[in-house]
């Protein structure tokens, strides 16, 4: 059995093996968590906002608790219920809470919030997706009285703001899973009345501490550490105040401390404090190495400490230029997951805990995805903070659709945008904030980078929007599914695969035999309209896996170091299947390299092998695509995912030849015959020596199940919140995973724990029920913790198979409904990958050769268009000759000529090419993402010619049709000349390196 299978059954635990501690970020019992102890009702009270309200009946709950969690994956996107819930809660102020300030602060409310304290109305919070803080100072009562929280939900697809009688333009079926009520975490603050404020602009109007670094010298690990606190005065008297700052490492050591000026503050007056100092020795925060700091803001008042404030925070330096991105002085080409905001579980929906956070992000590290891009909405906190601690790139989303919007939508998504960035600004994971899901005007682009400036000048991150290719304004772009280039700001492919396939099927020779393309042809879309033809979309694992790599290919090519116009990468959609809009049979999005219960796809492993690396691979590897379980007589193509330079198999020792190479990364052995025993890859360098190697070994007959946990590092929690997975696979004598296994599995849950459940292909998808199948030998499951510490007993039995029983240890917590144990307290980071190495991430492959002037007989004022690296202008050659001279800037051995044409995913040219009069090519090019790059007979000169010599030819070797059942022109332009065009968005001219 293939060992990597069997370690990823155990990867959460092994993501902490190498792992530092993190320092408890508790703030001397300032901030409490505010999560237990609440009341759910669903449906509308009246009255429940009364303090003397009786809500004994109510659900008991603790948060985050979304009512409709449990229709998670069970219900389509649209179909999730909707409606008017309640959430109630009594609790007590500490005794030193007298004379003191109380803000609550909620992470996050679906879709609305009317909050209530003691039956007066305190504020009410609209959009949906974003963090608000409200002061009730005036309103709570003082120890030992009792206060009453109560706050109305209306998660309503079709709410509306009431001020302005606007929608929310995120509120949207098709992408934003509908997780209704308080979903999210929620906090209590008690502070002095000189205070620094909370980073919760909207209803406080106040915008906290900022924390940044200045000064980089990367190689000498030296920074300046910059803090700037918002503080205010509500004394009745001035007061003379200093900001004290100290940071500590990962260990919890003190590494400095240093003082800010003192100023006066006046009754009621807000001002800014600021402290720095120059430092050394500093860890810079970077891909897979999460490494934090917390620094401690300290407000002193009369040499008294009145108000501390602790961020967890990383160091790293960014820059966007040269169409690339460099990370901490050194370029990253991105590449990672465009994943739905929401991040949902089975049954769960997104309220997780914040380890299982850690566990499904750390999951795309590993996967060697160093981007996750957020879709359409501001992320939650948690998953915010989980990407600083697994040392995971984010570019953070404000809201939205797909489209500019005018008006009071517009202000709702600047307004949405300035809050997610004084929210989220110390976080250091965050390297893009993204404007819009498509394109915005110009004006709309510099009023966000506006925010942005007057918020987060310092922070590092680059602001812009998917496509904006041609924008003056804007920071980085790139298009949704094609390839763009640009020696100016980095383009970055925001999702580039669509395609879908569920976990359950290996290949067309495998139980229960997916054909390639069955299914999503009879469905209809979340908003009624039928599905187009969906079958290019609907894969089994093989070809799904095959799929993503070809896909990658164009971007890879286009990587950092194959010229001055490059390519920044791209996020592959979806990470883990999601209950949002879908192609195929199921009611879910099956788009993961991992399922909804994280489990990997042979995606997931294909990826990792491909992206190796900052941008060249680091360490070659190999992955065999399937399994070696078939029945007698299959004969099937075996697929290799490597970064070798070649490739070999053996079947039981026996050598099949090297395999035939496609997309750099695929090599192909054509009608191999299923032998029970090994099946082995081995990859060779250019020279022909061992470099890596992958091998399966076939499963004996099954005899048993096998239990496995993952939990909360530390242990489980018991606080009636905590879960644990639970995987179960059918195993052979030797333990090893039988990867055509499809037997019904039977839990039992006793002990301290409940049975929550998983999700497998079935009525209902299983969601909820004990009895459920292993799909490809293997199965997860969910069981929650009670509020009492003790064991937790899982049993699981099944026909013909021998039976297992686990058991989970779980630990008491604080408890109490102000709860000093914060959710993410003391979960470690995950920094297996080291620091940024001091070497370059890649090794340049090849010279630019610049081009000086363009000569045409057609169109000659458009010809520089052809190569003024703007892919959203081209030259064409309208009624006149399809022919066009470059003269180069000098006589060079051209070796290889790159072009972006118009229709390049349907369109075939054929053309012959010229150097000083020479031909050195005659041929047609093929379709792709973007760019194709031609090969032709190297030849000096500083001519080079392009001749159309004949009709482009349409093809279909790329179907992208959209579920509308659009299909993207890809740049073409509608003309009415008669002559057949040669539409050229970008021409470059390319040298070998001598």
């Amino acid at each position: 059995m293939n060992l990597k299978r069997v370690l990823y059954a155990f990867s959460f635990a092994m993501l902490f093996t190498n792992a530092v501690d993190a320092q408890d970020t508790k703030s001397d019992r300032e901030k409490y968590n505010f999560n237990y102890g609440w009341k759910l009702n669903v449906g509308d009270a009246p009255e429940a906002s009364k303090p003397v309200f009786d809500d004994q009946k109510w659900k008991a709950v603790n948060l985050p608790f979304a009512w409709n969690q449990a229709e998670a994956f069970k219900l389509d996107i649209s179909h999730l219920s909707t409606g008017i819930a309640w959430y109630r809660k009594t609790f007590q102020l500490p005794k030193e809470a007298v004379n003191k300030k109380i803000f609550i602060e909620f992470e996050g409310v679906r879709q609305m919030g009317e909050v209530y304290v003691n039956g007066q109305f305190v504020g009410l919070h609209e959009n949906g997706a974003m963090a608000f803080g409200i002061d009730i100072s005036n309103v709570v009562k003082p120890f030992p009285q009792e206060n009453v929280i109560a706050v109305k939900t209306d998660n309503d697809w079709k709410y509306r703001e009431k001020s302005s009688n606007s929608p929310y333009q995120w509120n949207d079926k098709n992408f934003n899973a509908n997780y209704g009520g308080l979903p999210k975490n929620v906090f209590l603050h008690i502070k002095s009345k000189v205070y620094q404020t909370l980073p919760l602009y909207s209803f406080l109007k106040t915008t906290g501490t900022y924390v940044y670094a200045s000064d980089f010298n990367i190689s000498n690990n030296k920074a300046t550490v910059n803090v700037v606190s918002q503080v205010r005065n509500e004394e009745n008297k001035p007061v003379k105040v200093q900001l004290k700052v100290s940071l500590k490492d990962m260990d919890g050591k003190e590494v400095a401390s240093f003082l800010g000026d003192a100023i006066s503050l006046v009754p009621n007056e807000t001002k800014e404090l600021k402290a720095a100092k120059a430092l050394q020795n500093l860890n810079f925060w970077s891909w897979g190495y999460g490494y934090l700091y917390t620094v401690t803001s300290e407000l002193v008042v009369d040499n008294q400490s009145v108000d501390k404030v602790a961020i967890k925070t990383g160091f790293r330096k960014a820059e966007f230029k040269n169409g690339m991105v460099y990370l901490n002085d050194r370029v990253i080409m991105m590449h990672g997951y465009a994943q739905r905001t929401s991040n949902e579980w089975p049954s769960i929906g997104m309220s997780a805990p914040a380890w299982l956070s850690d566990y499904s992000n750390s999951l795309m590290v590993k996967s060697n995805g160093n981007l996750v891009r957020w879709m359409h909405i501001t992320p939650w906190k948690q998953d915010v903070e989980s990407c600083d601690r697994v040392g995971l790139i984010q570019a953070m989303p404000a809201g939205d659709a797909e489209k500019d919007v005018t008006g009071r939508r517009w202000e709702q998504r600047t307004e949405l945008m300035r809050d997610a960035i004084i929210y989220n600004r110390n976080n250091p994971s965050i390297m893009f904030y993204e404007c819009g899901n498509e394109s915005i005007s110009e004006e709309h682009m510099s009023e966000m980078k506006a925010i942005r400036d007057k918020y987060d000048p310092f922070g590092g991150r680059a602001i812009g929007s998917r496509e904006m290719l041609d924008s003056k304004v804007a920071e980085y772009g790139g298009e949704m599914l094609y390839i763009n280039k640009s020696a100016n700001i980095p383009m970055w492919a925001t999702e580039y695969s669509r395609d879908e396939g569920l976990r359950k099927y290996w290949d067309e020779f495998t139980p229960p035999y997916h054909k390639e393309g069955t299914g999503g042809t009879t469905h209809s879309n979340v908003n009624g309209s039928k599905v187009a033809d969906a079958s290019a979309y609907n894969h089994n694992q093989d070809a799904h896996a095959i799929e993503s790599v070809e896909r990658w290919y164009d971007y890879w090519e286009a990587r950092p170091g194959t010229g001055e116009r490059v390519n920044s990468g791209g996020v592959n959609i979806i990470f883990s299947d999601s209950n949002t809009h879908y192609r195929g049979q199921e009611n879910y999005r099956r788009s993961g390299e991992v399922d909804p219960m994280r489990i990997p796809k042979d995606g997931f492993y294909a990826h990792q092998v491909i992206w190796d690396g900052w941008v060249d691979t680091e360490k070659p590897a190999a992955h065999i695509i399937g399994h070696w379980n078939y029945e007698k007589g299959v004969t099937k193509d075996i697929t290799v995912v490597s970064t070798a330079d070649a490739v070999e198999l053996f079947v039981n020792g026996k050598s099949l030849g090297k395999g035939v190479q496609s997309k750099r990364f695929l090599y192909t052995f054509k009608n191999v015959a299923f032998q029970e025993g090994s099946i082995k890859a081995i990859g060779y360098d250019k020279g022909g020596k061992t470099i890596c190697e992958d091998e399966i070994k076939t499963a004996g007959k099954a005899v048993g199940l096998k239990l496995t946990s993952i939990t909360r590092p530390g242990g489980t929690l018991a606080n009636a919140n905590d879960l644990a997975l639970v995987e179960v696979e059918v195993v052979d004598d030797k333990g090893n995973r039988c990867p055509t296994a499809m037997d019904m599995i039977d839990f039992e849950v006793e002990g301290k724990g409940t049975f929550v459940g998983g999700i497998a292909q079935g009525p209902d998808n299983y969601i909820g029920s004990k009895n459920l199948p292993v799909e490809c030998g293997v199965n997860r499951i969910f069981v929650r913790a009670t509020d009492v510490a003790g064991e937790i007993k899982v049993k699981a039995t099944a026909k013909n198979l021998k039976a297992d029983v686990l058991t989970i240890k779980t630990v008491q917590t604080d408890l109490q409904k102000l709860s000093t144990v914060l959710p993410s307290d003391n979960l470690p980071s995950y920094v297996e990958k080291g620091p940024t190495p001091t070497t370059s991430s890649f090794k340049k492959t090849r010279n630019t050769i610049k081009i000086a002037e363009a000569k045409t007989a057609a169109n000659q004022a458009d010809a520089a268009k052809s190569f003024d690296d703007n892919e959203l202008s081209e030259w064409s050659n309208g009624n006149g000759s399809p022919k066009i001279e470059y003269t180069l800037e000098r006589k060079a051995t051209i070796s290889q000529v790159v072009l972006k044409l118009s229709g390049w995913r349907s369109k075939k040219y054929p053309l012959k090419i010229s150097v000083d009069g020479k031909k050195v090519f005659e041929g047609i090019t093929p379709t792709s993402l973007g760019y194709v790059t031609l090969d032709v007979t190297p030849t000096k000169g500083n001519k080079v010619q392009i001749e159309l010599m004949g009709t482009s030819k349409d093809s279909n070797d790329i179907n992208l049709v959209e579920i509308t059942g659009k299909v993207d022109e890809a740049g073409l332009k509608k003309t009415k000349a008669k002559m057949p065009q040669l539409p050229i968005v970008e021409v470059e001219f390319y040298e070998p390196i001598r």
